[in-house]
């Protein structure tokens, strides 16, 4: 197991302040110096990571003027999370997770000032962006298994919920700020300079998580062979309920929702005749909610509504992706987007915490990976509602797609009821049973 971490001072303090009366669990989380460079690394990775995602599309449009081939440098992204999520859960165990974020930084860093590079000499080239994007995709897996099992370690159990939701409005305000700074110096200077915006937001992320003192070693348990741990990390989310429903809901999310989200700027034009000054107004609207949502939730939420707050964050999340794709003009559009995006506040805020608290602590690093493999599976979903869209239109494709992410909620009712049972982890030390309603 890690070694156990001192308290200090702060930790002390934050301590006395949740103990206050009348105060939320968790509230002070960020007076905590090694979860305030961890939510900091995140939120620096995350800009880093949109930024250069549209960029990426810009250019390969521009370049091959293939809409598939733009969709494709998001596939591949997504790809290492459905197809290597476990493996990277075990291997994230096997290794100090403190270097192993700092080699993952390093890595997207070098990958993304070889593009800048390339654009400034004039020779990137399409395929060289689609290995870039590969390995952006290894980086953004490691997230859940390396980095927010560091938050765990670095706030307690008691605290994720609060880390999450703190982590979620860095996140959302990342797809605000990303696109915007990627946008405007690929407007003003080019793909070089936007693409040398993310290498130094790299940079600057390398220098603080080198300061990270956390997960210096390694989990130590019986040598056994990856294959049988990667064996037994499935087997242990398919035999625990919680846990099983909770990676069911998610799958649901990824395979019915989230690809919906793509449709957005589509919908607005089509649907609504918006000039590119209206799209940005109206995509910025599910982000706004978003960022709204998780202050709610950090401030609000209990540990006793996690299971709640996750359930019905999805279900409003789909429920106003068909009221967005029905609607009649941009204003109820927009406004269903903002509704939407709290719900997705209320889903990616409880996903990794309630994976987190389901497991033991010798088990949440290979939990996290099969959540990284359950997130992986919108690579399915963007390939149906592509080709559903291609066939029927998006508004109508986003509406069905959307409206039968609803429907498999509802009939799987039955898997997902243990969100709220009362249980414990198989195994435990410090680990919190989720508590039910």
């Amino acid at each position: 197991m890690p070694a156990a971490k001192l308290p200090t001072r702060i930790d002390q303090r934050v301590e006395a302040l949740d103990a206050s009366p009348g105060r939320p669990l968790g509230r002070h989380v960020l007076l905590l110096p090694e979860f305030r460079r961890l939510w900091l690394a995140g939120l620096l990775i995350s800009i880093a990571r949109w930024a250069e995602m549209l960029v990426v599309s810009v250019f390969v449009f521009q370049a091959t003027g293939s809409a598939f081939l733009v969709a494709g440098m998001m596939l591949l992204r997504l790809a290492p999370m459905g197809l290597l999520g476990v493996l990277l859960g075990v291997l994230a165990d096997r290794v100090p997770r403190r270097r192993a974020l700092q080699c993952v930084v390093a890595a997207q860093g070098l990958a993304v000032g070889a593009m800048a590079l390339l654009a400034a000499l004039d020779a990137l080239q399409v395929w060289q962006v689609a290995l870039a994007c590969c390995l952006g995709g290894l980086g953004w897996a490691t997230d859940n298994p390396v980095r927010r099992m560091m938050v765990g370690e670095a706030v307690g159990a008691a605290r994720m919920g609060s880390a999450m939701s703190l982590d979620v409005v860095a996140n959302n305000a990342s797809r605000i700020a990303g696109p915007s700074l990627g946008g405007t110096l690929l407007a003003l200077l080019g793909p070089a300079q936007a693409f040398g915006l993310a290498f130094l937001l790299y940079l600057l992320t390398l220098a603080i998580v080198l300061r990270i003192r956390i997960g210096a070693v390694a989990a130590t348990r019986r040598p056994t062979p990856v294959l049988t741990e990667m064996r037994e990390a499935v087997g242990l989310a398919l035999r625990l309920p919680r846990l099983r429903a909770v990676l069911l809901v998610t799958v649901i999310y990824n395979l019915f929702g989230w690809p919906c989200t793509s449709m957005v700027p589509v919908v607005g034009q089509v649907a609504f005749g918006l000039n590119p000054e209206g799209l940005g107004l109206l995509a910025s609207m599910e982000g706004l909610g978003a960022l709204l949502g998780a202050f709610v939730v950090g401030a609000l939420a209990r540990p006793e509504r996690y299971a709640l707050v996750y359930l019905v964050g999805t279900a409003v999340f789909m429920a106003m992706l068909v009221a967005f794709a029905l609607s009649p003009t941009p204003v109820p559009a927009g406004l269903a987007l903002l509704v939407m995006g709290m719900g997705s506040a209320g889903f990616g805020t409880m996903q990794a915490t309630l994976i987190y608290l389901g497991a033991a602590p010798e088990q949440r690093g290979r939990a996290l990976g099969v959540l990284s493999t359950a997130i992986g599976t919108g690579l399915l979903g963007f390939l149906y509602l592509g080709a559903l869209a291609e066939w029927l239109g998006a508004p109508a494709a986003t509406a069905i797609v959307a409206g039968q992410g609803l429907l498999v909620l509802a009939l799987t009712r039955r898997w997902w009821l243990p969100l709220f049972e009362r249980d414990r982890p198989e195994s435990s030390d410090d680990s919190l049973p989720i508590p039910g309603s």
